[in-house]
């Protein structure tokens, strides 16, 4: 449980996780041994980037996301500390939650192919 928070907790500080999604994580992590949590914990994030290309390719922007990356990398070096990512569409409310996906979801999917030996 201990490791799914430490690993965890600097995404959540930066905004790409929510609560919700390290609460599910540290229990999956309270199920499994250390090892088979860090191989569970590889196949959701590769889950997850499915999914966020799934998304990409729908909605057709992905250059718009890729400039808003490089941006907020640039910034992030820039002040040499981290911020918020997508804090700027904090007041467009439709905009700021089309660019996410629901990671727990992922977590569920990858989780549920690890343990099932599909992967």
């Amino acid at each position: 449980m201990f490791l799914a928070f430490l690993l965890m907790y600097p995404l959540f500080k930066i905004g790409t996780l929510g609560a919700g999604d390290i609460k599910v994580l540290i229990m999956t992590g309270s199920f499994l041994a250390v090892k088979e949590f860090i191989a569970v914990l590889l196949t959701i994030f590769v889950v997850a980037a499915a999914m966020s290309v799934v998304k990409l390719l729908v909605e057709r922007n992905g250059r718009e996301r890729l400039i808003c990356l490089l941006s907020y990398a640039s910034a992030v070096a820039k002040s040499r500390r981290w911020e918020l990512y997508g804090e700027d569409l904090r007041q467009d409310n439709e905009a700021y939650h089309s660019n996410k996906i629901h990671f727990t979801i992922a977590v569920l999917l990858g989780t549920a192919l690890r343990i099932g030996g599909l992967i």
